[in-house]
């Protein structure tokens, strides 16, 4: 049960999978990388884009992220 509710595999020759949603526009778009670092570019280029959220799945886990907008970051 746990593996059909939480399980997924990707390919050996896909490092990672993120996927993009445009906030703005409601657009949903799949990246799929090879390489790493190429990855972590694309990462670091959308943690500075207003509007979007993304999720980003490797071999081992899955990660929903979201760029702090200035309200977040007042509610501290």
């Amino acid at each position: 049960m746990s593996w059909k509710v939480a399980g997924w595999e990707l390919p050996s020759s896909v490092c990672c999978i993120i996927r993009v949603n445009d906030l703005k526009s409601g657009k949903v778009k799949e990246l799929v990388y090879q390489k790493r670092s190429a990855a972590q570019t694309k990462v670091n280029q959308l943690l500075s884009t207003p509007d979007v959220e993304f999720t980003v799945v490797d071999h081992e886990s899955i990660h929903h992220l979201s760029p702090a907008t200035t309200n977040d970051i007042e509610d501290f």
